[in-house]
């Protein structure tokens, strides 16, 4: 599981079928401090997350399993909307 947090919307005007009903968010990656690291992602929404909210998601074959149609060619998914993060000293 990786962090970021929406920085905006994708939209589209034609989706593969099992994209469907599906929200495109962009994503900055964050590291454990929340600081931002790489380049901006786009990311299937599975929890209804907003701009501005720090999300964990997954990648890989584990990125499509994470959507209703577990067939589609999903690179990222968010599983979560993260509610604080706590490291430790």
């Amino acid at each position: 599981m990786k962090l970021g947090k929406v920085i905006g919307n994708v939209i589209c005007t034609q989706k593969i079928d099992s994209f469907q009903g599906i929200k495109l968010l962009l994503v900055q990656p964050l590291n454990e401090k929340l600081e931002e690291i790489g380049d901006p992602v786009v990311a299937c929404d599975t929890v209804q997350a907003g701009t501005n909210d720090i999300v964990f998601y997954e990648g890989g074959r584990e990125a499509a399993l994470g959507l209703k149609n577990w067939f589609n060619p999903s690179d990222l998914t968010i599983m979560g909307i993260v509610d604080q993060v706590n490291i430790g000293e």
